[in-house]
């Protein structure tokens, strides 16, 4: 028997795991691309563990896979999954569905597990309840040194962002409530690719051709609903086209997957398909029904397979080649998986044509920000930390080399403290700052983190505000710069707010000094920079007019009367309440 050699990133993915599990318990992630071989990095793991191995899957497809390949060593494992009519757990190494385990956890009472491997980890919930963290907490109470890893080619999950809170490049990526702590190894797409490991993606927007999906808003869920899609899909006149020019990209293709909106789309695509080459799947195809679609498919009888959200994840086609998405994606992870069907390795294929008709805003090759794109014109951006220098990875926008704008909070640096261990550092490039304290919070933030008390909430200011007499509130549309002079005759930066109905707010401000340029910055400068936590600096009036593109208007100004003049005194960024922005009007 010929045992599976490691690819060379394979092995560094396996000494890095074995390397963090014997320094910590913590939960960890690696991360490897859609057929990278995340199968045969599992089984070298499961080989060399000393303890007990449970490998849970969310589909069959996935548990006999990852079986397949520990098999292959020569070694014997058991499988746990009545989806495979296999219920057994006796051996050392057991391949588990995790619908199948959670409901007989009884039969894993076993102090002897060791290491719990999951396979497309971004499927473990932060709530506790969930079936994951139910098969994680059981083996815990057996072993409270229970190791876990993930596996996963798409770390973020939806609502959620980043899956795990630290990066092995020294780098914060999720929140410090992810249950996985540590990406310990990542090999990222475009090196696969480069390397010949992968096929290349080759996308064509076919957005002027395909469908508007741009006025659909996701549900709390952050999933677009069946009705809404079917308003868009359901019988559009551009689907019959749609489908011609799919069918005349597929000529020299060898096989095709398109990913339809819904089932009644989908049904209506079979239509315009060559009737003896194409087959449909959805959630309600049954078990026997769908075996035999995708024997066939892979067999290559079957050129077109149809489907609705269901072959994104333990659905291996290596012949695919081209990848028709007529539906949008709520996140780049599901993206990613659509596109990872076609970048497996066949005989014959040079590359994977990918023809998007639903204009998805993900960039495969960028999904590090772990975010959706704040608009259209965004792109991955790298700002420093100006107090630890680190290189942060943001969303933004440039104006030739000049980064004119982020939408970056905090540093996602790490650094080690005097006692050597990894925080992530402090520095905010947007904050709101805690009149208790002084302390500057995320600006989502509802308590702060400085004194634990309960933040203003914007709303409530400006209802206050609202009642008030001697107060004006202005729902800012527009903010003029001028230099000027004072009656005195000494150079001003005079600051003016507008709002929808001609009322103004004024303010000025000297840079003649050291002192009046550090309250500059204080008073106006760091909030107002679309792209804070730079180095400009500037000294005169003139400067700041001359480059008033970096900076940004806030939504509300609240002033308040001191003797016949009007003195500004709160103004409110990153709005986000009940109160109508002035960019909002209809």
């Amino acid at each position: 028997m010929t045992v599976p050699q490691l690819r060379p990133y394979q092995a560094n993915a396996v000494s890095r795991v074995v390397e963090h599990f014997r320094a910590s318990h913590d939960p960890a992630v690696v991360v490897l691309p859609t057929g990278s071989g995340k199968s045969l990095v599992i089984a070298e793991l499961a080989r060399l563990a000393r303890g007990r191995v449970l490998v849970l899957a969310h589909v069959r497809e996935l548990v006999e896979q990852n079986h397949a390949k520990y098999q292959a060593y020569g070694l014997k494992a058991d499988i746990f999954s009545a989806g495979l009519k296999r219920k057994d757990a006796q051996r050392q190494v057991v391949f588990g569905s995790v619908q199948s385990v959670v409901r007989n956890l009884d039969q894993f009472a076993d102090d002897r597990f060791t290491l719990l491997v999951i396979d497309e980890c971004h499927r473990v919930s932060l709530d506790e309840g969930a079936s994951y963290r139910q098969v994680i907490d059981h083996l815990q109470q057996q072993n409270p040194q229970l190791k876990v890893l993930g596996l996963t080619a798409t770390p973020y999950r939806l609502g959620q962002g980043f899956i795990y809170h630290r990066h092995y490049h020294g780098m914060v990526k999720g929140s410090d409530a992810c249950f996985f702590r540590d990406c310990v190894f990542e090999q990222p797409l475009r090196l696969m690719v480069k390397q010949g490991y992968l096929a290349e993606p080759k996308r064509r927007d076919m957005a002027v051709e395909g469908y508007d999906f741009s006025r659909l808003a996701p549900a709390a869920s952050g999933a677009y609903s069946e009705a809404d899609l079917n308003q868009v899909v359901a019988g559009n006149r551009a689907t019959p086209g749609i489908i011609a020019q799919v069918v005349e990209y597929a000529e020299g293709r060898q096989g095709v997957m398109i990913f339809a909106a819904t089932v009644a789309h989908a049904e209506e695509i079979m239509g315009y398909l060559p009737a003896d080459q194409a087959a449909l799947i959805t959630g309600g195809t049954v078990s026997q029904e769908r075996t035999a679609i995708i024997a066939a498919f892979k067999a290559q009888t079957l050129k077109y397979l149809v489907n609705v959200a269901v072959l994104t994840t333990g659905f291996d086609a290596p012949h695919v080649d081209l990848i028709a998405i007529l539906r949008p994606t709520e996140s780049v992870s599901l993206y990613q998986q659509m596109v990872g069907r076609g970048l497996r390795l066949a005989p014959g294929k040079q590359d994977c044509l990918v023809l998007d008709y639903a204009g998805n805003p993900w960039d495969l090759y960028a999904p590090e920000v772990g975010e959706p794109k704040p608009d259209s014109d965004s792109e991955p951006v790298q700002v420093p930390c100006p107090a630890c220098g680190h290189a942060n990875l943001f969303w933004g926008k440039r104006d030739g080399d000049l980064v004119i704008e982020h939408f970056g909070r905090r540093c996602q640096g790490l650094i080690e403290d005097e006692a050597g261990k990894r925080r992530q550092c402090d520095f905010r490039f947007r904050f709101k700052v805690c009149d208790e304290c002084g302390a500057e919070n995320d600006i989502a933030a509802r308590r702060c983190h400085g004194c634990e008390t309960l933040l203003v909430d914007a709303d409530n200011k400006l209802k206050d505000a609202l009642k008030l007499k001697d107060a004006k509130v202005l729902r800012v549309s527009g903010m003029a710069l001028e230099a000027t002079t004072n009656g005195r005759g000494l150079p001003r930066l005079k600051i003016t707010y507008h709002d929808e109905d001609g009322a103004s707010l004024a303010e000025w401000f000297a840079l003649e000094t050291p002192a009046q340029r550090r309250a500059f910055y204080a008073a106006f400068l760091r909030d107002h920079l679309r792209a804070p936590g730079g180095t400009w600096q500037p000294t005169t009036p003139e400067e700041v007019v001359s480059e008033q593109r970096r900076l940004r208007h806030p939504d509300f100004v609240v002033g308040r009367k001191v003797g016949r003049h009007w003195q500004l005194r709160d103004k409110l960024f990153d709005y986000q309440g009940r109160y109508r922005k002035a960019a909002e009007a209809g």
